[in-house]
């Protein structure tokens, strides 16, 4: 007769065979079918598709160095297990084409060989934060990279992980890099594998920014693209060659031929980015006679542009959220004493509509901006980019600008306009600006390969032609970076603002759609925390000892009773 041990015994062979069977039936049908399943309610972990479809292409191995590694503050901290987990995600859809490091550049205990290595950071582009902290009288410093480099195929690019945003908490900075890594990380990828390279170019001959005042955004450009100028000389072939076209801040009308071939490009197809002033607006006038006038200007593209959806105005957005510029107060001596005023001509642009162009950029500069409108354009889906602040206000043309204005307190009454549009982004199928005004003799002709309907396509239309413009030193010959305020010494969010619309316009593969991305920030009470510690210090560390303690207790006793039987 067998015992009840060895009944026991026998059950517990046999459901130890099933467990096994099973896991090995599991890791089998594994090794055929890949999946992986995120239950965070933001879906943190899960990558878009055209982050898979980029990484699990890799011919190569790309190779990552991060430099945040050794003794970091607690936000550091979070920011280095946010890229990393960000990093096995992306590398589980790799094929073990992705392999990273975390290096701590600060590790060496020899002082000439650490700044050797922050050199060596900087001048691969990589920012670092420097970090003052007290302990009683004795104050030190942290010298922090928050950056990585890329590596492929020996060429190398670097990444700056934790990104600035002006007006923003350091959690919400930390958190809107943390929401960014997927895009930042497979944009840098993207850049390193392309082999063809899409081609933009820069419209010339209506007096548009020439090389100089273009020079930053066009090297920018060019880790992208290929960056070419293009002069439309009255050919009609003169775009062909080109996936997309700046128009950066025309001072002269555009003739109807012109017009025509701009027209037929976006018609079959090509990207078209405006940058205009309507109003002729100078500082340099300004600055000589603390007066002038703002003018209108007709570059002729009315007509046009109201057919695809927008109309730009001829008039000013003054707004209380503006850059300063220095204005003269007095005199010490001989010398004029100089301050700092806000221009409200130079809107501060810093209400960014939930977009993945905009989406967690940073502040914008601007100069003499003209509102839009979304106007006509049937079917065309019309989406806000960009606004002034909640207290702004129009200036209609001509109208008078003096410096003078600095002298007294603006008048708050006057600046109650909210949120004015300045930049637009239409997209969808437009219609030819020359639909049923041309002959059927013209249109009929296979010559001109005329369209009056276009594919899908995008558009972008901004109220401000120096958004794009990188200041230049006439006498030395050199360029200040796009966005830099020589005035605050910052450098402001303009060059991604142009990158981020050029890679949405131009993107097949979807993969700006990442930046969309949006975590919560759940953050403690600080006042809670500090009135409740002591509380929550005994919930953590006396009830789980209870718990077990208690679970112990009842297992001996459901035990003892099965073995007294």
């Amino acid at each position: 007769m067998v015992s009840q041990q060895q009944r026991n015994k026998r059950t517990d062979l046999i459901g130890l065979s099933v467990a096994l069977i099973i896991v090995i039936l599991m890791n089998y049908v594994g090794s055929f079918v890949f999946n992986r399943f995120d239950l965070t309610s933001e879906k943190r972990y899960s990558l878009s598709s055209a982050t898979k479809e980029l990484v699990g292409e890799l011919e190569d191995n790309v190779y990552i160095k991060i430099y945040l590694e050794g003794d970091l503050p607690a936000n550091f901290l979070r920011l280095r297990n946010a890229t990393k987990e960000t990093l096995d995600e992306i590398r589980a859809y790799s094929n073990g084409q992705l392999d990273y490091i975390f290096i701590n550049p600060s590790e060496s205990p020899d002082k000439d060989v650490r700044n050797a290595i922050y050199q060596e950071l900087s001048d691969k582009g990589i920012q670092y934060s420097n970090l003052r902290s007290a302990d009683g009288d004795i104050q030190s410093e942290q010298i922090i990279f928050p950056g990585a480099i890329f590596t492929y195929q020996g060429k190398e690019i670097p990444l700056q992980i934790l990104k600035s945003q002006m007006g923003s908490s350091p959690e919400v900075m930390l958190n809107n890099s943390i929401q960014q890594l997927e895009y930042e990380i497979a944009s840098t990828i993207k850049k390193l594998v392309r082999t063809k390279r899409q081609k933009i170019a820069f419209l010339e001959g209506h007096g548009e920014l020439d090389d100089m005042h273009l020079a930053d955004i066009a090297k920018t450009l060019d880790e992208f693209y290929t960056v070419d100028r293009a002069k439309l000389g009255g050919k009609l072939v003169s775009l062909e060659e080109y996936d997309a076209v700046i128009i950066a801040k025309p001072d002269t009308a555009f003739s109807e031929k012109d017009k025509y071939i701009i027209d037929q490009f976006i018609m079959n197809g090509g990207k078209t980015m405006w940058l205009l002033d309507h109003v002729f607006a100078s500082m340099d006038s300004l600055q000589k006679n603390s007066t002038s006038i703002g003018l209108p200007i007709s570059l002729n593209l009315e007509d046009m542009l109201f057919r695809y959806g927008c109309r730009v105005n001829t008039n000013l957005v003054l707004d209380l959220q503006s850059l300063p510029i220095p204005v003269v107060t007095g005199y010490e001596g001989n010398q004029p004493k100089q301050e700092l005023f806000p221009w409200f001509y130079f809107p501060l642009i810093m209400d960014h509509p939930n977009h993945p162009i905009v989406n967690n950029l940073d502040a914008l500069k601007t100069e003499f901006v003209n509102s839009v409108d979304t106007v006509g354009g049937k079917g065309i889906k019309k989406t806000i980019l960009l606004t002034s602040s909640d207290r702004s206000k129009l200036a209609a043309t001509p109208t008078r600008i003096s410096l003078n204005m600095l002298r007294f307190p603006p008048d708050e009454r006057q600046y109650i306009k909210k949120h004015i549009p300045i930049a637009v982004l239409l997209e969808g199928k437009f219609q030819s600006n020359y639909k049923n005004r041309l002959t059927e003799e013209f249109t009929g002709n296979k010559e001109f390969k005329y369209k009056d309907t276009s594919v899908d396509n995008k558009i972008i239309i901004v109220g401000d032609g120096d958004i794009i413009k990188n200041a230049v030193n006439e006498a030395r010959g050199t360029i200040k970076p796009l966005g830099y305020d020589i005035y605050t010494n910052r450098t402001y969010g303009n060059k991604d603002f142009i990158l981020n619309s050029l890679n949405y316009m131009l993107d097949d593969s979807g993969l700006i759609e990442a930046r969309s991305k949006e975590f919560k920030i759940r953050l403690l009470n600080k006042q809670k925390v500090d009135a409740e510690r002591q509380k929550w210090q005994l919930v953590n560390t006396v009830i789980p000892v209870l718990l077990i303690a208690l679970f112990g207790f009842i297992q001996f006793f459901i035990r003892r009773r099965k073995f007294t039987k």
